[in-house]
């Protein structure tokens, strides 16, 4: 005897505290419903509900077994979607979120090379510096830089990002070259969103308080200044790639950068993903390790 047989008329009664209303709903006879019950009443060796005339209620064995059954059809209501998932398009609303530079110059790009192919997905993008509350706010999909803080979100490492310590030549003619962190603590130190640098001292995390006059939430603005000779930044490789390879600015302390910290994609915890969440996550994966940035 199949061991599935008699559950599906066992919760359609429980839900619906009879067993004619049970048959309406499953589109069978009620004798079927009955008989099935009682079969899997033999099979359990336990009485699942009481009956009169009037009233059909669980027992305590029945409400036992139906917190269980419960959970099964969830599973595998679960599983259909996600077996689906794998095939459908996406569409729908997604709403994300991002840093502002890092979103307009890499992530907003690739957004829209993948909307032009899925005409049935409509996409809204916050770009902004502070950290989104994505369960509260209703975002569905984070892209965050660095270290991430603790929390019960799920994140997908989507490339790499490396900090590095930088000056323009004309600074460190006029005030010098640091040799060691310690030195760090003279130097005019320009201050982008993070109030913390990060470095790397044998082999351990290695943190520094940068002081200066100087300081904007903008890692572009950061750059100009840097290129000004305002004073020493650390900022992530797509920034300073180009200017040190042209030799406006001039890496430091190499032997201290930090740990790579990514870029990540950050998103509730769900039991499947949507494809229009999996089919994006995807593409922004595939698209950034195509940029020159990132290789």
């Amino acid at each position: 005897m199949d061991g599935w047989e008699g559950i599906a008329e066992f919760v359609a009664v429980a839900e619906s505290g009879s067993f004619s209303r049970a048959a309406e709903r499953l589109r069978v006879s009620s004798s079927h419903v009955s008989r099935q019950v009682m079969r899997l009443e033999e099979r359990l060796q336990a009485r699942l509900f009481y009956r009169s005339t009037r009233k059909v209620s669980l027992t305590e064995a029945g409400q036992t077994f139906f917190s269980h059954c419960q959970q099964l059809q969830e599973a595998r209501d679960e599983a259909f979607l996600a077996v689906n998932a794998l095939h459908s398009s996406p569409k729908g609303l997604l709403r994300m979120t991002c840093a502002v530079t890092y979103g307009e110059r890499f992530v907003v790009p690739l957004v829209n090379d993948f909307m032009a192919g899925h005409p049935q997905l409509a996409v809204e993008i916050e770009l902004t510096n502070r950290t989104a509350d994505l369960l509260h706010e209703g975002f569905d999909l984070a892209i965050r830089l660095g270290q991430l803080a603790d929390s019960s979100l799920v994140a997908t490492r989507l490339a790499p990002r490396t900090m590095h310590l930088c000056a323009a030549p004309a600074y460190l003619a006029h005030h010098g070259t640091p040799h060691t962190l310690g030195e760090l603590a003279r130097h005019q130190c320009l201050i982008g969103t993070s109030t913390v640098w990060s470095f790397r001292l044998d082999g351990r995390p290695w943190h520094f308080k940068p002081q200066g006059r100087w300081r904007c939430n903008s890692g572009q603005a950061v750059l100009d200044a840097a290129l000004r000779g305002f004073g020493l930044c650390q900022l992530p490789d797509y920034y300073v790639r180009e200017p040190l390879r042209q030799g406006r600015l001039v890496e430091l302390l190499p032997a201290h950068t930090p740990p790579n910290t990514a870029v990540w994609a950050v998103y509730p915890q769900q039991r499947h993903l949507s494809a229009k969440l999996r089919l994006m996550v995807d593409h922004l994966r595939e698209g950034l390790a195509k940029l020159p940035e990132y290789r």
